[in-house]
């Protein structure tokens, strides 16, 4: 089943009291939305992406989503006076794609996670709309108008809605519809538009964290949580047959040598574990999905642009690089005399201090084909912190 996510980012934020809107700001050095998209993005079950932007806020949607490259995020739509009329817009605009559920989420709830949505996508197997909510925990009172309390509300059965909030799209376009042409555009969720449509609305286990960013407080709390990081390491390894030549590739550097590395590209092994590295720290799949030894874009390539494509699709996640260590395996040429110019060169592919990049070499006792003199292996690991 097709489902689209339709980000409402189309608010101005007032309660924030910032100079742009909030769903704009930055908290760990990247946007609200950014950070948004990058959870919907990454979900295997989400196959589109629209998001509903403010009239005369693309120049700021454009920065946001600068490092964000990725076929399932559709252009954006402008959005309408209220959050209904922003909501309806999107979905008018996701009918082309005739997507069967949509997730309809707050572009600033930016801790949404993948387990948040699976329960509301599953959800809709057996219902044509699921919430994303927490059990009122706390102790309600009602208030006079001087502020002094009238009554303690039973809690019993009381839930704090949240989103997503999932839907059979064929259901809430027309609910929405409905609910337009009889003049209702002042409800607060989805969910209440799905209701007055009578359709059963089930409510899934969200979570605390996935709070809506709303005041100053809320994102000067959000920006510091954002500190500590979500520390990931990667792993990767490599080998390539030595053949005839004269020089070989090792990370980024030329190195004399009386054979030379064969490959697609120019074959530099210790670059290519690396690129395997920070994919996998992120969870991207490998060197030779995004870059096939069968699409002659790369015949003979540098694979520096690998690791700097890496890198990017690293910073399109929240994400920048702690460290990497890189140690290559063969009996020739010696590393040694080249192994600071190779830590000043992935360095500079990185944008990292020297200090942060460790290059090693060693041999095989003249075991296995790396003694044998017939390849040269690198293995590489990465740690990534996703803000």
């Amino acid at each position: 089943m097709k489902a689209a996510a339709l980000i409402v980012a189309g608010g101005r934020g007032t309660r924030a009291a910032a100079a742009q809107p909030k769903q704009y700001a930055r908290i760990g050095g990247v946007t609200i939305l950014a950070r948004t998209l990058a959870v919907f993005l990454e979900h295997p079950g989400i196959d589109l992406v629209q998001v509903v932007i403010g009239p005369g806020d693309e120049p700021l949607y454009d920065v946001a989503v600068a490092d964000i490259q990725h076929s399932r995020l559709q252009a954006p739509v402008h959005g309408g006076p209220t959050r209904q009329a922003s909501v309806r817009n999107g979905l008018r605009a996701l009918e082309r794609h005739a997507p069967e559920r949509v997730l309809i989420h707050d572009a600033v709830r930016p801790f949404v996670t993948h387990a948040i949505i699976d329960r509301v996508l599953a959800a809709l197997a057996d219902t044509p709309a699921a919430i994303a909510a927490v059990p009122l925990a706390d102790t309600l009172k009602q208030a006079g108008p001087d502020n002094r309390v009238l009554a303690t509300p039973d809690r019993t059965g009381l839930w704090r809605a949240q989103t997503p909030q999932g839907f059979r799209f064929a259901d809430i376009l027309s609910a929405h519809a409905a609910a337009h042409v009889a003049g209702h555009d002042d409800m607060t969720d989805d969910a209440a538009v799905a209701e007055r449509a009578g359709l059963a609305v089930a409510l899934v286990m969200g979570h605390e964290g996935n709070r809506k960013l709303t005041t100053a407080e809320d994102l000067a709390m959000a920006d510091q949580a954002t500190q500590i990081g979500d520390v990931r390491t990667g792993q990767g390894f490599d080998v390539h047959r030595l053949v005839a030549g004269d020089h070989v590739w090792l990370c980024g550097v030329k190195v004399p040598h009386t054979r030379a590395l064969e490959g697609h590209s120019d074959a530099d092994v210790a670059l290519h574990a690396l690129t395997d590295a920070l994919l996998g720290a992120i969870g991207d799949g490998d060197i030779g999905q995004h870059f096939p030894d069968t699409d002659p874009r790369w015949k003979g390539a540098a694979s520096h642009l690998f690791v700097s494509e890496a890198a990017r699709r690293v910073r399109a996640r929240g994400g920048s690089i702690g460290n990497v260590d890189v140690t290559i395996l063969c009996e020739a040429p010696r590393i040694a005399p080249h192994r600071d110019a190779m830590r000043r060169r992935i360095a500079e592919i990185l944008g990292l201090d020297n200090t942060r990049v460790s290059v090693k070499a060693t041999t095989t006792e003249g075991l296995g084909f790396t003694g044998r003199r017939e390849g040269i292996a690198a293995l590489a690991t990465a740690t990534v912190i996703l803000r």
